[in-house]
Protein backbone atom coordinates (compact mmCIF):
# COMPACT_ATOMS: atom_id res chain seq x y z
CA UNK A 1 0.00 0.00 0.00
CA UNK A 2 1.63 3.32 -1.31
CA UNK A 3 0.80 6.25 0.80
CA UNK A 4 0.48 10.26 -0.68
CA UNK A 5 3.92 11.51 1.29
CA UNK A 6 2.53 15.39 2.41
CA UNK A 7 5.61 17.51 1.36
CA UNK A 8 5.51 20.40 4.18
CA UNK A 9 2.85 21.87 5.92
CA UNK A 10 1.16 24.86 4.90
CA UNK A 11 -1.65 24.97 7.38
CA UNK A 12 -1.41 23.44 11.42
CA UNK A 13 -4.00 20.80 11.93
CA UNK A 14 -7.56 21.87 13.08
CA UNK A 15 -7.06 19.51 15.73
CA UNK A 16 -5.41 16.04 16.67
CA UNK A 17 -6.98 13.65 13.72
CA UNK A 18 -9.77 11.06 15.21
CA UNK A 19 -11.55 8.82 12.42
CA UNK A 20 -14.92 7.15 13.21
CA UNK A 21 -16.65 3.96 11.65
CA UNK A 22 -19.33 3.26 12.09
CA UNK A 23 -21.09 -0.26 12.27
CA UNK A 24 -20.15 -2.21 8.83
CA UNK A 25 -17.80 0.75 7.79
CA UNK A 26 -14.55 -0.73 9.96
CA UNK A 27 -13.18 -1.73 6.35
CA UNK A 28 -13.30 0.82 4.49
CA UNK A 29 -11.80 2.87 7.73
CA UNK A 30 -9.06 0.59 7.99
CA UNK A 31 -7.58 0.99 4.60
CA UNK A 32 -8.19 4.86 5.20
CA UNK A 33 -6.44 4.86 8.03
CA UNK A 34 -2.97 2.83 7.15
CA UNK A 35 -2.88 5.44 4.18
CA UNK A 36 -3.01 8.33 6.60
CA UNK A 37 -0.84 6.48 9.28
CA UNK A 38 2.15 5.45 6.69
CA UNK A 39 2.12 8.77 5.11
CA UNK A 40 2.50 10.95 8.00
CA UNK A 41 5.36 8.20 9.40
CA UNK A 42 7.03 8.88 6.09
CA UNK A 43 6.53 12.82 6.28
CA UNK A 44 9.93 14.34 8.00
CA UNK A 45 9.03 18.33 9.43
CA UNK A 46 11.36 20.57 11.26
CA UNK A 47 8.16 21.44 12.92
CA UNK A 48 7.23 17.93 13.90
CA UNK A 49 7.94 18.40 17.69
CA UNK A 50 5.96 21.51 18.07
CA UNK A 51 3.09 21.74 20.62
CA UNK A 52 0.56 22.23 17.46
CA UNK A 53 1.75 18.62 16.44
CA UNK A 54 0.78 16.80 19.26
CA UNK A 55 -0.54 13.88 18.17
CA UNK A 56 0.30 14.44 15.07
CA UNK A 57 2.23 10.99 14.04
CA UNK A 58 0.49 8.01 15.55
CA UNK A 59 0.25 4.43 14.93
CA UNK A 60 -3.96 4.36 14.53
CA UNK A 61 -6.17 7.81 14.25
CA UNK A 62 -9.23 5.62 14.66
CA UNK A 63 -11.45 6.64 17.79
CA UNK A 64 -12.43 3.37 20.17
CA UNK A 65 -16.58 3.63 19.62
CA UNK A 66 -19.12 0.85 20.81
CA UNK A 67 -23.01 0.47 19.56
CA UNK A 68 -24.28 -1.66 22.03
CA UNK A 69 -28.06 -2.76 21.41
CA UNK A 70 -30.89 -3.03 23.80
CA UNK A 71 -32.82 -6.04 23.62
CA UNK A 72 -35.84 -3.92 21.87
CA UNK A 73 -33.72 -2.94 19.59
CA UNK A 74 -33.18 0.08 21.08
CA UNK A 75 -29.19 1.43 20.73
CA UNK A 76 -26.77 4.04 21.60
CA UNK A 77 -23.11 5.33 20.84
CA UNK A 78 -20.49 5.12 23.69
CA UNK A 79 -17.29 7.08 22.79
CA UNK A 80 -14.35 4.68 24.89
CA UNK A 81 -11.61 7.37 24.55
CA UNK A 82 -11.24 11.16 25.04
CA UNK A 83 -12.02 13.14 22.04
CA UNK A 84 -11.50 16.79 23.32
CA UNK A 85 -10.05 18.80 20.75
CA UNK A 86 -10.17 15.96 18.37
CA UNK A 87 -11.37 16.57 14.32
CA UNK A 88 -13.27 14.07 14.41
CA UNK A 89 -14.08 11.96 10.45
CA UNK A 90 -17.34 10.29 10.85
CA UNK A 91 -17.52 7.48 8.01
CA UNK A 92 -21.13 5.83 7.65
CA UNK A 93 -22.69 4.09 5.27
CA UNK A 94 -26.15 3.93 5.65
CA UNK A 95 -26.75 0.94 3.24
CA UNK A 96 -24.87 -1.98 4.78
CA UNK A 97 -27.54 -4.47 5.29
CA UNK A 98 -25.47 -7.11 6.72
CA UNK A 99 -25.20 -5.31 9.45
CA UNK A 100 -27.43 -7.35 12.14
CA UNK A 101 -28.39 -7.25 15.44
CA UNK A 102 -31.27 -9.35 18.25
CA UNK A 103 -34.62 -7.69 18.78
CA UNK A 104 -36.65 -9.83 21.26
CA UNK A 105 -36.66 -12.90 21.58
CA UNK A 106 -37.58 -13.48 17.75
CA UNK A 107 -36.58 -16.81 15.88
CA UNK A 108 -36.14 -17.64 12.80
CA UNK A 109 -37.67 -21.01 11.37
CA UNK A 110 -34.65 -22.73 12.79
CA UNK A 111 -35.66 -21.58 16.41
CA UNK A 112 -32.19 -20.06 16.14
CA UNK A 113 -32.12 -16.08 17.56
CA UNK A 114 -33.33 -13.55 14.43
CA UNK A 115 -30.87 -11.32 13.37
CA UNK A 116 -32.71 -8.06 11.80
CA UNK A 117 -30.70 -6.28 9.37
CA UNK A 118 -30.00 -2.63 9.85
CA UNK A 119 -32.20 -0.12 7.91
CA UNK A 120 -30.74 3.10 6.71
CA UNK A 121 -33.04 4.50 9.17
CA UNK A 122 -31.31 2.45 11.68
CA UNK A 123 -27.81 3.50 10.41
CA UNK A 124 -29.12 7.09 10.38
CA UNK A 125 -29.82 6.83 13.82
CA UNK A 126 -26.71 5.65 15.37
CA UNK A 127 -24.79 8.37 13.38
CA UNK A 128 -26.65 11.03 15.46
CA UNK A 129 -26.10 8.79 18.54
CA UNK A 130 -22.37 8.61 18.25
CA UNK A 131 -22.49 12.81 16.98
CA UNK A 132 -24.55 13.14 20.95
CA UNK A 133 -21.83 10.79 22.91
CA UNK A 134 -19.23 14.13 21.20
CA UNK A 135 -21.08 15.98 23.64
CA UNK A 136 -20.01 19.31 21.84
CA UNK A 137 -16.26 18.12 23.43
CA UNK A 138 -14.89 17.50 19.86
CA UNK A 139 -13.30 20.71 18.06
CA UNK A 140 -14.79 20.13 14.90
CA UNK A 141 -16.95 17.01 13.08
CA UNK A 142 -17.50 16.08 9.69
CA UNK A 143 -19.26 13.49 8.63
CA UNK A 144 -18.25 11.57 5.54
CA UNK A 145 -21.38 9.62 3.73
CA UNK A 146 -20.72 8.22 0.80
CA UNK A 147 -23.96 7.73 -0.23
CA UNK A 148 -26.38 10.51 0.92
CA UNK A 149 -28.90 9.02 3.17
CA UNK A 150 -32.68 9.58 1.31
CA UNK A 151 -30.63 11.59 -1.54
CA UNK A 152 -33.42 9.93 -3.75
CA UNK A 153 -36.04 11.77 -1.91
CA UNK A 154 -34.28 15.50 -2.71
CA UNK A 155 -37.34 17.43 -4.09
CA UNK A 156 -41.09 17.23 -3.46
CA UNK A 157 -43.27 16.54 -6.48
CA UNK A 158 -46.34 16.23 -4.60
CA UNK A 159 -47.69 16.40 -0.80
CA UNK A 160 -44.29 13.93 0.58
CA UNK A 161 -41.65 14.09 2.58
CA UNK A 162 -38.74 16.23 2.09
CA UNK A 163 -36.53 12.95 4.30
CA UNK A 164 -32.61 14.31 2.74
CA UNK A 165 -32.68 17.71 3.58
CA UNK A 166 -34.22 17.23 6.98
CA UNK A 167 -31.44 14.54 7.48
CA UNK A 168 -28.89 17.03 6.37
CA UNK A 169 -30.39 20.00 8.87
CA UNK A 170 -30.69 17.41 11.47
CA UNK A 171 -26.66 17.26 10.97
CA UNK A 172 -26.15 20.97 11.08
CA UNK A 173 -28.36 21.76 13.76
CA UNK A 174 -26.52 18.93 16.18
CA UNK A 175 -22.88 21.01 15.22
CA UNK A 176 -21.65 19.00 12.36
CA UNK A 177 -19.50 21.48 10.29
CA UNK A 178 -18.93 19.46 7.58
CA UNK A 179 -20.54 16.59 4.64
CA UNK A 180 -18.86 15.06 2.42
CA UNK A 181 -20.84 12.81 -0.07
CA UNK A 182 -20.16 11.00 -3.24
CA UNK A 183 -21.82 11.29 -6.82
CA UNK A 184 -25.00 12.86 -4.65
CA UNK A 185 -28.39 12.27 -7.15
CA UNK A 186 -29.10 15.88 -7.03
CA UNK A 187 -26.31 18.45 -5.37
CA UNK A 188 -28.64 20.94 -5.34
CA UNK A 189 -29.99 19.53 -2.01
CA UNK A 190 -27.46 21.50 -0.29
CA UNK A 191 -29.28 24.32 -0.41
CA UNK A 192 -31.13 23.29 2.74
CA UNK A 193 -28.28 23.66 4.74
CA UNK A 194 -25.39 26.77 6.03
CA UNK A 195 -22.85 24.30 6.42
CA UNK A 196 -20.35 23.06 4.18
CA UNK A 197 -21.14 20.35 2.05
CA UNK A 198 -18.87 18.28 -0.92
CA UNK A 199 -20.20 16.50 -3.34
CA UNK A 200 -17.30 14.26 -5.01
CA UNK A 201 -17.29 12.22 -8.08
CA UNK A 202 -14.66 9.25 -8.64
CA UNK A 203 -14.46 9.73 -12.15
CA UNK A 204 -10.08 9.62 -12.24
CA UNK A 205 -10.31 6.20 -10.19
CA UNK A 206 -13.15 5.31 -12.94
CA UNK A 207 -11.27 5.94 -15.41
CA UNK A 208 -7.89 4.43 -13.98
CA UNK A 209 -9.87 1.09 -13.15
CA UNK A 210 -11.24 0.77 -16.74
CA UNK A 211 -7.85 1.41 -18.35
CA UNK A 212 -6.24 -1.49 -16.05
CA UNK A 213 -8.82 -3.71 -16.53
CA UNK A 214 -9.91 -3.92 -20.39
CA UNK A 215 -8.02 -6.70 -21.50
CA UNK A 216 -8.15 -4.85 -25.45
CA UNK A 217 -6.88 -1.32 -25.17
CA UNK A 218 -9.70 1.03 -24.79
CA UNK A 219 -9.09 4.38 -26.92
CA UNK A 220 -10.20 7.50 -25.99
CA UNK A 221 -10.93 9.15 -28.89
CA UNK A 222 -14.44 10.05 -30.47
CA UNK A 223 -13.76 7.32 -33.63
CA UNK A 224 -13.75 4.74 -31.04
CA UNK A 225 -15.38 5.58 -27.62
CA UNK A 226 -18.55 6.88 -26.66
CA UNK A 227 -20.12 8.27 -23.57
CA UNK A 228 -23.96 7.47 -22.96
CA UNK A 229 -26.34 9.12 -20.06
CA UNK A 230 -28.91 6.41 -19.01
CA UNK A 231 -31.22 9.33 -18.32
CA UNK A 232 -31.25 12.77 -18.64
CA UNK A 233 -30.81 13.43 -15.20
CA UNK A 234 -27.33 11.84 -15.67
CA UNK A 235 -26.50 13.69 -18.05
CA UNK A 236 -23.88 16.31 -15.33
CA UNK A 237 -22.23 13.26 -14.95
CA UNK A 238 -21.66 12.25 -18.47
CA UNK A 239 -20.76 15.75 -19.95
CA UNK A 240 -17.99 16.06 -17.24
CA UNK A 241 -16.43 12.63 -18.49
CA UNK A 242 -17.39 13.40 -22.08
CA UNK A 243 -15.34 16.57 -21.65
CA UNK A 244 -12.03 15.64 -20.26
CA UNK A 245 -11.46 12.57 -22.69
CA UNK A 246 -13.07 14.72 -25.45
CA UNK A 247 -15.65 11.49 -26.49
CA UNK A 248 -18.97 12.10 -28.18
CA UNK A 249 -21.96 12.60 -25.67
CA UNK A 250 -25.57 10.30 -26.13
CA UNK A 251 -28.70 10.36 -23.68
CA UNK A 252 -31.40 7.69 -23.46
CA UNK A 253 -34.69 9.51 -22.54
CA UNK A 254 -36.94 7.40 -20.19
CA UNK A 255 -40.49 7.71 -20.86
CA UNK A 256 -42.24 6.69 -18.12
CA UNK A 257 -46.01 5.87 -17.04
CA UNK A 258 -47.80 8.51 -14.93
CA UNK A 259 -51.10 7.10 -14.36
CA UNK A 260 -49.51 4.60 -11.90
CA UNK A 261 -46.79 4.43 -9.02
CA UNK A 262 -45.03 1.36 -8.30
CA UNK A 263 -42.04 0.47 -5.46
CA UNK A 264 -42.78 4.13 -5.18
CA UNK A 265 -41.86 6.03 -8.53
CA UNK A 266 -43.53 5.79 -12.01
CA UNK A 267 -42.63 2.86 -13.92
CA UNK A 268 -40.42 2.83 -17.12
CA UNK A 269 -41.93 1.95 -20.21
CA UNK A 270 -38.99 2.62 -22.45
CA UNK A 271 -35.52 3.75 -23.12
CA UNK A 272 -35.03 6.05 -26.19
CA UNK A 273 -31.96 6.91 -27.34
CA UNK A 274 -30.63 10.40 -28.47
CA UNK A 275 -27.48 10.67 -30.28
CA UNK A 276 -24.90 9.88 -33.12
CA UNK A 277 -23.93 6.52 -34.31
CA UNK A 278 -22.51 4.34 -32.03
CA UNK A 279 -21.80 1.46 -34.14
CA UNK A 280 -18.43 -0.33 -33.69
CA UNK A 281 -17.89 1.81 -31.05
CA UNK A 282 -16.96 1.06 -27.59
CA UNK A 283 -19.59 2.64 -25.15
CA UNK A 284 -19.23 3.47 -21.47
CA UNK A 285 -22.67 4.13 -20.06
CA UNK A 286 -21.98 6.21 -16.41
CA UNK A 287 -24.98 6.44 -13.91
CA UNK A 288 -24.92 7.42 -9.45
CA UNK A 289 -26.03 3.89 -9.15
CA UNK A 290 -27.16 0.65 -9.53
CA UNK A 291 -30.70 -0.29 -7.69
CA UNK A 292 -32.54 -3.38 -9.31
CA UNK A 293 -30.75 -3.15 -12.25
CA UNK A 294 -33.71 -3.48 -15.01
CA UNK A 295 -33.02 0.03 -16.13
CA UNK A 296 -29.56 0.07 -16.96
CA UNK A 297 -29.73 -3.55 -18.63
CA UNK A 298 -32.53 -2.46 -20.25
CA UNK A 299 -29.81 0.09 -21.86
CA UNK A 300 -27.24 -2.07 -22.51
CA UNK A 301 -30.08 -4.31 -24.61
CA UNK A 302 -30.90 -1.20 -26.57
CA UNK A 303 -27.07 -0.19 -26.91
CA UNK A 304 -26.27 -3.66 -27.87
CA UNK A 305 -29.33 -3.46 -30.52
CA UNK A 306 -27.45 -0.43 -32.38
CA UNK A 307 -24.60 -2.49 -32.83
CA UNK A 308 -22.46 -1.32 -30.04
CA UNK A 309 -18.71 -3.01 -29.63
CA UNK A 310 -18.29 -3.02 -25.97
CA UNK A 311 -20.47 -1.86 -23.29
CA UNK A 312 -18.98 -0.84 -19.75
CA UNK A 313 -21.16 0.38 -16.73
CA UNK A 314 -19.27 3.01 -14.29
CA UNK A 315 -21.56 3.40 -11.22
CA UNK A 316 -20.61 5.06 -7.98
CA UNK A 317 -22.97 2.68 -6.24
CA UNK A 318 -23.59 -0.98 -6.66
CA UNK A 319 -27.17 -1.80 -4.64
CA UNK A 320 -27.96 -4.68 -6.90
CA UNK A 321 -31.09 -4.87 -4.74
CA UNK A 322 -32.74 -7.48 -6.80
CA UNK A 323 -29.92 -9.98 -6.83
CA UNK A 324 -27.13 -10.76 -9.56
CA UNK A 325 -28.73 -13.06 -11.42
CA UNK A 326 -30.51 -10.65 -14.04
CA UNK A 327 -26.73 -9.45 -14.77
CA UNK A 328 -25.21 -13.11 -14.51
CA UNK A 329 -27.93 -13.93 -17.36
CA UNK A 330 -27.22 -10.59 -18.97
CA UNK A 331 -23.32 -10.89 -19.28
CA UNK A 332 -23.91 -14.62 -20.52
CA UNK A 333 -25.80 -12.60 -23.69
CA UNK A 334 -22.89 -10.46 -24.30
CA UNK A 335 -25.19 -7.56 -23.24
CA UNK A 336 -22.42 -6.25 -21.37
CA UNK A 337 -18.64 -6.84 -20.76
CA UNK A 338 -17.89 -5.13 -17.20
CA UNK A 339 -19.61 -2.84 -14.36
CA UNK A 340 -17.46 -0.89 -12.33
CA UNK A 341 -18.72 0.27 -8.88
CA UNK A 342 -17.31 2.21 -5.64
CA UNK A 343 -16.29 0.35 -2.18
CA UNK A 344 -17.38 3.45 -0.66
CA UNK A 345 -20.91 0.87 0.10
CA UNK A 346 -21.48 -2.60 1.39
CA UNK A 347 -19.78 -4.81 -1.54
CA UNK A 348 -21.00 -8.67 -0.77
CA UNK A 349 -18.77 -11.22 -1.35
CA UNK A 350 -20.74 -13.08 -4.26
CA UNK A 351 -20.75 -9.70 -6.66
CA UNK A 352 -16.58 -9.95 -6.13
CA UNK A 353 -16.52 -13.35 -7.31
CA UNK A 354 -18.11 -12.21 -10.46
CA UNK A 355 -15.95 -12.46 -13.85
CA UNK A 356 -18.20 -9.28 -15.11
CA UNK A 357 -17.39 -7.23 -11.72
CA UNK A 358 -14.83 -4.65 -11.11
CA UNK A 359 -14.40 -2.61 -8.09
CA UNK A 360 -12.94 0.94 -7.70
CA UNK A 361 -11.01 1.43 -4.68
CA UNK A 362 -11.82 4.34 -3.17
CA UNK A 363 -10.30 4.57 0.48
CA UNK A 364 -6.78 6.56 -0.98
CA UNK A 365 -8.50 9.13 -2.47
CA UNK A 366 -10.53 9.69 1.15
CA UNK A 367 -7.30 9.45 2.76
CA UNK A 368 -6.13 12.49 0.36
CA UNK A 369 -9.49 14.20 1.24
CA UNK A 370 -9.40 13.61 5.04
CA UNK A 371 -5.47 14.48 5.84
CA UNK A 372 -6.24 17.88 3.36
CA UNK A 373 -9.45 19.03 5.52
CA UNK A 374 -7.50 18.36 8.76
CA UNK A 375 -5.41 20.99 7.94
CA UNK A 376 -8.33 23.43 6.38
CA UNK A 377 -6.45 23.28 3.05
CA UNK A 378 -8.42 23.56 -0.26
CA UNK A 379 -9.82 20.05 -1.83
CA UNK A 380 -10.39 21.57 -5.31
CA UNK A 381 -8.07 19.65 -6.72
CA UNK A 382 -10.13 16.51 -5.92
CA UNK A 383 -13.27 17.76 -6.65
CA UNK A 384 -11.79 18.77 -10.43
CA UNK A 385 -9.22 16.40 -11.25
CA UNK A 386 -9.15 17.27 -15.08
CA UNK A 387 -5.32 17.60 -14.91
CA UNK A 388 -4.79 14.42 -13.37
CA UNK A 389 -7.01 12.79 -15.84
CA UNK A 390 -5.22 14.33 -18.62
CA UNK A 391 -1.94 13.28 -17.39
CA UNK A 392 -2.95 9.77 -17.24
CA UNK A 393 -4.56 9.47 -20.65
CA UNK A 394 -1.48 10.94 -22.45
CA UNK A 395 1.14 8.76 -20.23
CA UNK A 396 -2.01 5.50 -21.61
CA UNK A 397 -2.26 6.60 -25.07
CA UNK A 398 1.80 7.10 -25.15
CA UNK A 399 2.28 2.92 -23.74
Amino acid sequence: MSPFVREDIYNMPQGKLGIIAMRGCEELANKIDNYIVNSRKCFDCRLKDHICLDGYQRDSYLVDVSFPRFSTGEGKAVINQTIRGYDLFIICDCFNYNVKYKMYALKDADGKPLMVPMSPDDHFADLKRVISACAGKARRITVIMPMLYEGRQHRRTARESLDCALALQELENMGVSNIITFDAHDPRVQNAIRIGFESVSPTYQMIKALAKSVDNNIKFNPESTMMVSPDEGGMGRCLYYSHVLGLDLGMFYKRRDYSRVVDGTNPIIAHEFLGSNIEGKDVIVVDDMISSGASILDVCRQLKALNAKRIFVFSSFGLFSSGLEAFDKAYSEGLFDKIFTTNLIYTPEDLLSKPWYRMVDMSKYCSFIIDTLNHDESVSTFLDPVSKINEYIERYNLK
